[in-house]
């Protein structure tokens, strides 16, 4: 690695020499840190001091303001030990109330630091000290974030490992944490006002007469005129794939920026572990190493059977441990692109300092299909569209993109006659009903045609050469913990109005919701159907979600669960967990909306 300084990595340099010196810490460790490696700096222990403060940056030229933990963006990794107690004791040197929510750790309710949600915890104050203290009882790769405002957008975040008690089920030489994420010089209260105002503001990625053009020539006119006239009836864009895009966003790996770039040292013949977690606030990345395999040793934090790789998409808030193993004495670029292909972030594995990679080019934006909204039956909010869209007047040949895959579901993986049988493993296969409250123009589509689509890789990543990870992949290194079958369902649509940029759950927002109320020690399925066109992070607190992919024996555990647009999933909730907890979507502009408190209670 080299130890020059770059610009950017200067100034930040001297921002947080000054926010440390006034809290009486020593600077010198932490620049010869990122001088020496470029990455935020390491507590480990049983016991941590935490600060916040506003700290200067420098990620694009000019200076902002951040909301950095210990005088760092990205805040301190977190190395803690499986079987520990750990005490975080977080001071609030801000103007603002804050927080800090732990990631996909089990924990009482009274730690898990979501204001107003979590039990007796109201936020920390300004001036105020929170001491967290908590068991640690599982290992692996978490991270750790504000849960109060947008400051998760303006740099609280920071990486957690956790050391397993015992060993490993696979070796590794070296161990890096990746940690993925998404800046902008804006306010973020600022970002928010723009999409409600007009939710395609960042996307300038509309169609153009040249894309009408060829359209024409290669679907003919009137797919071409069927396709248009669908999508303007909705009043949506078959390009809005991401809200906030690399037009304000600069992407980051480890606080690095695509120009300054993350590097990592390896010696040829290694094996090489990445910790990688998505900590942006709105964006999906597509990560590989051209060049390189990357075999998947972990989701969430949990061992699964591990599966050899060219690619993944990593949504928000989701983490992967992966290993990777040069043979040559070659550098590899980690390429991130954004699912929206506006931008990406990128780092270097080498084994010298001196070589360097090329950079992949951006690849062509995606572009949404009909099956990818769910619309083989269709209903729309606006519009005299009051019934199921009627396809038979429209010539569907030009939608095997997505198709072919995407329609692929749960039955391919499933023995026959097992099919809504309820039991553990095999998802549910109830009629799609949508509630009354997802009638008005709260909502402006529902999707009455969604599938389970688990081997589906998304848009984007379909016939693309490379092999994608999928969910459909993903299979428990371990026995299903709690083989019961579920007691009852719960079926919750993700729902909106894009064009007025307003989020719900049922058609109902967070602030006129009712809480959704478990018995505790219950066994309950979750069915999320996807009734809009973007991708939901959705995040439980509390307890695991054991998501449901066709093996009843070795269910992946996740904390965090992506629904494509149009599709379903289901997962298996052990209601282990008593007290108050959130529940949402993990992209930060739709969480005031798209949000739900769960209460666990000893009835409901």
């Amino acid at each position: 690695m080299s130890n020059s300084i770059t610009r950017r990595t200067f100034v930040k340099g001297l921002a947080m020499g000054g926010a440390l010196g006034a809290m009486g810490l020593k600077l010198n460790p932490l620049l010869a840190a990122m001088s020496n490696m470029n990455e935020p700096q390491t507590l480990s222990g049983t016991n941590f001091n935490l600060a916040y403060s506003p700290t200067l940056v420098n990620f694009t030229g000019k200076e902002r303001y951040a909301t950095a933990i210990n005088g760092s963006v990205p805040a301190p990794v977190l190395r803690w030990r499986e079987g520990d107690r750990v005490t975080l004791n977080v001071t609030n040197n801000m103007a603002d109330d804050t927080s800090i929510h732990w990631h996909g750790i089990i924990l009482p309710s009274n730690m898990d630091g979501v204001p107003n949600i979590s039990d007796g915890f109201n936020g920390i104050k300004p001036g105020e000290t929170f001491t967290y203290s908590f068991d640690v009882n599982q290992s692996g790769t978490y991270w750790y974030h504000s849960h109060s405002g947008f400051q998760e957008q303006t740099g609280a975040y920071g990486a957690i490992v956790i050391d397993p008690r015992d060993p490993e089920p696979f070796s590794y030489d070296r161990d890096y944490i990746v940690t993925l994420s998404d800046w902008s010089d804006e306010d973020p209260n600022r970002i928010y006002a723009k999409l409600k105002k007009m939710s395609h503001y960042y996307n300038f990625r509309e169609r153009t007469v040249d894309d009408l053009s060829r359209d024409i020539r290669e679907k003919g006119v009137k797919q071409t005129w069927n396709e248009r006239a669908m999508w303007n009836t909705m009043r949506m864009s078959d390009r809005d794939i991401s809200d906030v895009t690399g037009y304000t966003y600069t992407f980051l790996m480890n606080g690095q920026t695509p120009a300054d770039g993350w590097t990592g040292l390896f010696n040829r013949g290694e094996k090489v572990r990445l910790r990688i977690i998505n900590a942006a606030a709105m964006t999906f990345f597509d990560v590989r190493i051209p060049g390189l395999k990357m075999t998947v040793v972990a989701a969430d934090g949990q061992y699964v059977e591990p599966v050899t790789v060219d690619e993944f998409r990593i949504g928000v808030a989701e983490t992967y441990d992966v290993i990777v193993e040069p043979k040559d004495d070659s550098a590899y670029t980690i390429f991130a692109q954004a699912i929206d292909r506006t931008g990406y972030a990128r780092g270097t594995l080498t084994p010298d300092s001196s070589l360097k990679a090329p950079v992949p080019d951006l690849e062509p934006g995606p572009i949404l299909t009909h099956s990818d909204m769910g619309m083989m039956h269709m209903n729309h909010g606006g519009g005299d569209m009051s019934g199921s869209m009627d396809h038979s007047k429209h010539d569907m040949s030009g939608m095997s993109d997505g198709m072919d895959q995407s329609m692929h579901n749960m039955q391919a993986s499933m023995p026959k006659g097992e099919m809504g049988s309820g039991e553990t493993g095999f998802g549910s296969m109830q009629k799609v009903v949508h509630a009354p409250a997802e009638f008005g123009p709260q909502v402006d589509m529902r999707a009455d045609g969604a599938q389970y689509r688990l081997d589906d890789p998304g848009v984007g990543l379909r016939n693309n050469g490379r092999r994608v990870l999928t969910y459909a992949d993903l299979v428990n290194l371990n026995p299903t913990p709690d083989p019961r079958d579920p007691e009852r369902e719960i079926n919750l649509h993700l729902t909106g109005n894009m064009s007025r940029y307003m989020w719900s759950v049922n058609g109902i927002k967070f602030a006129d919701a009712d809480p959704l109320q478990l018995k505790m020690g219950e066994r309950v399925r979750i069915n999320l159907l996807n009734d809009t066109m973007m991708n939901h992070p959705i995040h439980l607190h509390g307890m695991w979600s054991d998501l449901e992919t066709g093996d009843g024996k070795r269910i992946p555990r996740k904390h965090t669960v992506i629904v494509q647009p149009g599709a379903m999933i289901s997962y298996l909730v052990t209601v282990d967990a008593m007290g108050g907890w959130a529940y949402h979507c993990h992209l930060l502009y739709h969480m005031p909306g798209m949000f739900r408190k769960v209460v666990v209670s000893q009835e409901v």
